[in-house]
């Protein structure tokens, strides 16, 4: 059975912080605030694909109250929710993602940040979609206090993937 599901994260801007999206570091004076690297495609899109398989959400399998997850590289969460997604008998179809900032213009990034999205989900970077956006200066990304992303995927039973 084909599943879908949908994600979204939002953090805030801070000069004390690298920006890391997608595992990317991005150039930029301003990063994102949180318990982990705060990569808020990553956290979008582990949000979609726990969804599409009915296992919650991020903060259920990863609290901001567990100093195991202090800092950590969200790649590295990432890599546990692709196993739990094997755990459960399903495998990414595919994974689409969009980026809400008005700045940094992200063009130049968005095929690392897929081809990290590919490698850690074990899918081919053809499977994997992430676009920028701006708000025309509109909301909390416009006035550029913050990130977004939303994401949306779908997953398929491990036996199709296999020709079953």
């Amino acid at each position: 059975m084909l599943r879908t599901g949908m994600g979204y994260d939002a953090h805030k801007l801070s000069r004390s912080r690298k920006l890391i999206l997608g595992g990317v570091e991005v150039e930029y004076e301003m990063g994102l605030l949180g318990y982990s690297d705060a990569d808020v495609v990553v956290h979008a899109a582990m949000d979609a694909i726990l969804g599409a398989a009915g296992l919650g959400d991020i903060g259920r399998h990863f609290p901001d109250t567990d100093p195991r997850y202090k800092g950590i590289s969200s790649l590295n969460l990432l890599e546990r929710v692709r196993e739990l997604l094997h755990g459960k008998g399903y495998v990414l179809n595919n994974l689409d993602v969009v980026i809400v900032a008005q700045r940094p213009k992200l063009r130049p990034y968005i095929g690392d940040i897929e081809q990290n999205l590919a490698r850690v989900l074990w899918v081919s970077p053809e499977n994997v979609n992430v676009k920028a956006t701006t708000t025309e200066g509109m909301g909390f990304t416009g006035r550029q206090e913050g990130i977004a992303a939303y994401a949306t995927c779908t997953i398929i039973p491990s036996s199709w993937q296999q020709g079953g």
